[in-house]
């Protein structure tokens, strides 16, 4: 990737890319085939939306093949998906509380993920110790 910064998406946009990263680079016709048949835009609405991406920095163009324009994305998944939550985060204050409260009422956070959320912090905090406030001695 060039450059991973968070790119502000819709949520089109967001599902555009999300087919862009699973292929890795495509072509407009790939992109739009590899959607859910069921729901599938004309090939000119994604041509439209990946034109779009292409003016935000998302996405590239590597090559042509015939008539064709390669396209590769500039940011990950994990940039825009930082992103996302760190505009939600900004809805609560700063506070994950909220959400964190919500996943686990909905039963969307298990006791397997929060273990497993134990265990990276754990791991942040052994990179990471706090230093403790001197006592001036």
């Amino acid at each position: 990737m060039a450059r991973d910064k968070g790119v502000k998406l819709t949520r089109f946009e967001l599902e555009i890319m999300e087919q862009l990263w699973k292929l890795g680079t495509g072509s407009v016709r790939e992109i739009q085939e590899s959607l859910p048949e069921k729901k599938r835009p004309a090939y000119t609405t994604v041509q439209t939306i990946v034109g779009r991406l292409e003016e935000k920095g998302a996405v590239k163009r590597i090559k042509k093949i015939g008539n064709a324009f390669i396209f590769e994305p500039l940011v990950t998944r994990n940039a825009s998906h930082m992103r996302l939550i760190n505009e939600l985060l900004g809805l609560f204050g700063g506070s994950a509380r909220p959400l964190m409260t919500h996943l686990v009422e909905s039963g969307k956070l298990t006791l397997d993920d929060i273990r497993d959320i134990e265990t990276k912090l754990s791991a942040l905090e052994n990179e990471n110790p706090r230093k403790e406030p001197s006592s001036g001695k």
